[in-house]
């Protein structure tokens, strides 16, 4: 049972105050004017979204990842007109922010950059949403962490109607920034401010970023969306617009889970991600999956239309930023199908789809009532925001689905219960990490087995799957795995691996920050007087701090320059280990097969 002294700080103002606190600021901040305002002749994005659902129009969104603001706007005015041009109607455009967007606007300055755009006041919030009369969507760093009040301000005045992501809050952690009290207090003023809004503003939460991407069973991830609204709806008195699409690949998955948000919401809905991670292949293979989550959508949306809008993922995505002609492609791509997918809507049966979503649906109303029963038993106050937030924050989704979870308790089981509907990140990733290890010959394999050799894994950012990968690859291994932690600082990691008595560092990320991480934990490591190979895997990209396009590059070779191993694949980091083995002292003492470290 948890313990309401460790769940939640004495110091954490009450959430009643800090709503009100809010609320207050909506004197002075109120949602400003923009060309989609006025040109749709409609108060919010949420009465826009109700508008077109009614008549039966299947929405489309558009990303763009610059890191140029001017060339962000640039793209989304060229991107709009053109599409309009082809008869395509982008309805709403989302952009990639610094993850520097985070910190408090005055703390900014000082902290190290990303791969977004920064934004400071209205007047550059206001240059987004003045691109093209069409919404803009301002999701990822916003609201959920240490600057949420500043950026919701900013967004609001510039005439925004759509903000997240409150995902976010429960599992990303900004660089150096370890303060979940200023982070929930900022946030909860950040919904009060949105509550008291003349015009109905859209809190948007992206599920796959939040605990629900992390847990193990699908009926958990629906559960998360009732807590949620629960939080922003009854305690806050503002709106919950749930996303989801990242980690769906199955069409039938995508269709029941679907089924069952429209069935527990009364929305509209931001949008359903593009199943990115289906991504694996040249362009001409990853239309197909293009192709494939976005005719489940469409067909989704023709049965019940949430408001929801599509998403069209260039098919560059899993290699590069995508450009302007891409995006555009991209777009014309999913308004032909929409008319394909129309046409074929009258062959699908639902039946097992709605099997499914009832499962989902019963699993997540019972998930949702034990979370909120036993946090009230351990004496959280559930009926105040600021509270219930931080108290699932530092539950942790592993932990809040070991307790509460649909399944039946299963000790082999990922999250510690039997899935009731299983997540399909946990076997592909099993799958993935079964096939790496088949590919190891068999020598190595018993070299390994027999080694005692400890990995200290742990992932530069929130990206957690990329960890969870290699985490299962060295325990089918039969290695020892310490826990290095995600989104975890340089030095931290470095003390981690010290600890726990590690012989090999290794790390997974993503954000387009691989050189300087590398650099930093090979620095932290030095200056302790140990030297561990140190191993990194997953996005070896960096934007080079001259760079005139704000693109990322490849930094393989430059991290292969500072003595670290990039692993590209699993496999360089299996050799590794292997030749360590090879060297390994046959005197020295080989760890228990059962004390493996969790720091």
């Amino acid at each position: 049972m948890p313990d309401r002294a460790a769940l939640v700080p004495p110091n954490l103002r009450p959430g009643a105050e800090l709503v009100a606190e809010g609320r207050a600021m909506a004197r002075d901040w109120q949602v400003g004017r923009t060309p989609f305002i006025d040109r749709a002749g409609v108060g919010c994005e949420a009465d826009y979204k109700r508008e077109a659902a009614l008549a039966g129009r299947i929405m489309q969104h558009a990303h763009i990842g610059f890191r140029s603001v001017d060339r962000t706007i640039g793209a989304i005015a060229e991107v709009f007109d053109t599409c309009e041009a082809r008869g395509v109607t982008v309805d709403r455009f989302g952009i990639t922010l610094d993850w520097s967007m985070g910190y408090p606007a005055a703390d900014r300055k000082q902290r190290s950059r990303g791969t977004g755009i920064v934004l400071g006041g209205p007047e550059d919030f206001a240059r987004i949403t003045g691109a093209a009369p069409s919404a803009a969507h301002f999701g990822d760093f916003m609201l959920g962490l240490p600057g949420a009040l500043d950026n919701t301000k900013h967004a609001i005045a510039a005439g925004a109607t759509a903000i997240g992501n409150l995902g976010q809050y429960f599992t990303f952690r900004l660089p150096d920034w370890d303060d979940d009290v200023a982070t929930t207090e900022a946030t909860v003023r950040a919904l009060g401010l949105i509550a008291a809004q003349p015009v109905e503003i859209l809190v948007h939460s992206n599920l796959d970023d939040g605990f629900a991407g992390l847990f193990a069973d699908m009926s958990a991830t629906l559960g998360m969306v009732l807590i949620e609204k629960h939080i922003v709806e009854t305690l806050v008195g503002a709106r919950t617009s749930h996303c989801f699409g990242h980690h769906f690949t199955a069409p039938a998955l995508r269709l029941a889970f679907h089924r069952a948000l429209a069935k527990i919401t009364d929305g509209p809905g931001t949008m359903i991600f593009g199943n990115t991670v289906s991504y694996r292949s040249t362009a001409g293979g990853n239309f197909a999956s293009l192709a494939s989550y976005l005719q489940a959508d469409i067909w989704a949306l023709r049965r019940h239309n949430t408001g929801h809008a599509i998403n069209p993922v260039p098919v560059s995505e899993n290699e590069r930023i995508p450009d302007i002609d891409e995006i555009i492609e991209a777009q014309t791509f999913a308004a032909r199908l929409v008319e394909h997918a129309s046409d074929s809507f009258g062959l699908i049966g639902f039946d097992n789809v709605d099997r499914t979503a009832d499962i989902l649906i019963e699993g997540g109303r019972g998930f949702a009532a034990r979370v909120l029963d036993g946090l009230r038993e351990a004496g959280v106050d559930t009926a105040d925001p600021a509270a219930l937030l931080i108290a699932l924050r530092r539950t942790g989704p592993r932990r809040l689905e070991a307790l509460y979870g649909p399944g039946v308790q299963d000790p082999e089981a990922w999250g510690g219960r039997r899935a009731t509907i299983p997540a399909e990140w946990v076997e592909d990733l099993r799958r993935s990490a079964a096939s790496w290890v088949s590919r190891t010959p068999l020598p190595v394999r018993e070299r390994l087995r027999t080694s005692g050799l400890r990995v200290c894994v742990g992932a530069s950012d929130v990206h957690e799957h990329g960890k969870m990968l290699i985490d299962q690859v060295v325990a089918d291994l039969g290695l020892q795995a310490i826990d290095g932690g995600t989104s975890v600082d340089p030095a931290e990691l470095a003390g981690r691996a010290i600890r726990g008595g590690a012989d090999v560092v290794a790390v997974s990320t993503y954000n387009g920050i691989a050189l300087r991480y590398a650099r930093e934990v090979r620095d932290a490591l030095a200056a302790t007087g140990t030297a561990l190979p140190l191993c990194i895997g997953g996005r070896l990209n960096q934007v080079p701090d001259d760079s005139n396009t704000g693109l990322p590059v490849d930094v393989t070779s430059d991290i292969a320059g500072l003595g670290v191993t990039p692993c590209v694949t699993p496999e360089a980091l299996i050799a590794l280990l292997d030749g360590l083995a090879e060297r390994r002292d046959p005197a020295r003492p080989v760890h228990s097969p059962d004390s493996r470290t969790h720091s």
